[in-house]
């Protein structure tokens, strides 16, 4: 387990959003990254999932592939990053941006509307340093 400052923790996710390849980074647009500290149990119980599963991150609004052109103005999609669920499961602060770095190519993969194999081949691909700048 490695525990962070909350401004350290939001250092790690601003590194870890480097990370992420570049042709993805550019064509996000109006969607926030923010830092929770855990899930609160309502929004556990609404995703059903039980006290054995983890939650890192949640992407919520709409996945790029479902607007359309008259879907006009609209608040920002969001991605939350748990902040303790991911400190818990790693050893140290390398450990821990990559568990940032992959959480938000995961979530970012949802907003981008791209299926659980597609994001999991992304994921494959830039951990073998395939994926560059």
């Amino acid at each position: 387990m490695t525990r962070v400052s909350r401004e350290r923790f939001e250092e790690l996710v601003e590194r870890a959003l480097h990370r992420i390849p570049r042709h993805f980074r550019e064509a996000m647009a109006n969607i926030a990254i923010v830092v929770e500290d855990e899930p609160d149990a309502m929004l556990l119980d609404e995703m059903d999932l039980g006290p054995d599963d983890t939650l890192y991150g949640l992407y919520q609004g709409t996945p790029l592939t479902t607007r359309s052109w008259a879907d006009g103005n609209r608040l920002p999609d969001r991605i939350t990053l748990y902040r303790w669920p991911l400190e818990e499961d790693s050893e140290d602060q390398e450990d821990l941006t990559v568990a940032i770095a992959e959480t938000l190519i995961h979530e970012i993969g949802h907003y981008f509307g791209l299926s659980e194999e597609e994001i999991e081949a992304i994921e494959a691909r830039f951990w073998r340093g395939e994926e560059h700048e």
